[in-house]
């Protein structure tokens, strides 16, 4: 089936749905071909809760970049414990790493945009392909009020990179919403917010934000802001809002 071609449809039928809504949809159009990246943010904690709650068949994973903070890792103990599914957990390649570290060091992504970029495929992005090898679908925790680099994100979109269909339930959620279900729903996050961390990757290239900042400005702080993506969410070709 071409998927690419059902993005417009899948956006005019679902324009009115909630995010539990669009979760419920999306198993029941892709069923075992559709899985839910999670970066253990609070995005994403919440799409957990909801999938628990809509659709428990959908399978969860994250990356584990081997850089995170201690914080994500206790993050992820306590998300596995408390939901009855199956998250799991992908590598990047060992030997890929060790070749990229002993060419150009420990902390390459300091040094260029394109050591950073090439940091990232290694620890994230090709892991995520093998994630999604046998899916047609994935589920992302994006908002568009999260950065300049994704203000056009719609709740269905065509992932060009991965050919895929990529799903965003909490597109059009603002923070405040976000917090509320946080709040209401008693959902387990990462400590590490409270003290100022909104978008949190690997220890070595997040920091606390200070006052005034945009939300994603604790990621690759060094970089500038139309910069600051690391593969994952490329905007080729994405579906209009």
């Amino acid at each position: 089936m071409n998927y690419q071609d059902k993005i417009k449809e899948y956006l005019e039928k679902t324009k009115d749905y909630s995010p539990e809504e669009i979760i419920k949809f999306a198993y029941e159009e892709f069923g075992a071909r559709v899985k839910f990246a999670s970066s253990l943010g609070e995005e994403d904690q919440v799409i957990a809760d909801m999938i628990s709650r809509e659709a428990p068949q959908i399978e969860i994973f994250t990356l584990d970049t081997g850089r995170l903070f201690q914080e994500t890792y206790e993050l992820l103990a306590k998300t596995q414990k408390r939901y009855s599914t199956n998250l799991k957990v992908y590598y990047p390649d060992t030997k890929a790493v060790e070749e990229m570290v002993q060419q150009k060091g420990i902390n390459l992504f300091y040094e260029s945009v394109e050591n950073r970029k090439q940091c990232c495929h290694v620890r994230k992005i090709e892991p995520l392909q093998r994630a999604l090898k046998d899916t047609d679908a994935w589920i992302c925790g994006l908002r568009r009020a999260q950065s300049i680099t994704r203000t056009a994100v719609a709740t269905f979109e065509w992932d060009e990179g991965n050919q895929k269909v990529k799903i965003n339930p909490l597109a059009a959620w603002s923070m405040q919403q976000l917090q509320e279900y946080i709040s209401q729903n008693s959902v387990d996050v990462n400590p590490l917010h409270q003290q100022g961390f909104v978008s949190i990757g690997c220890a070595s290239c997040t920091r606390a934000l200070k006052d005034g900042e945009d939300i994603r400005a604790g990621r690759w702080w060094w970089e500038e802001p139309e910069q600051k993506e690391c593969g994952l969410h490329g905007r080729l070709k994405d579906a209009k809002k």
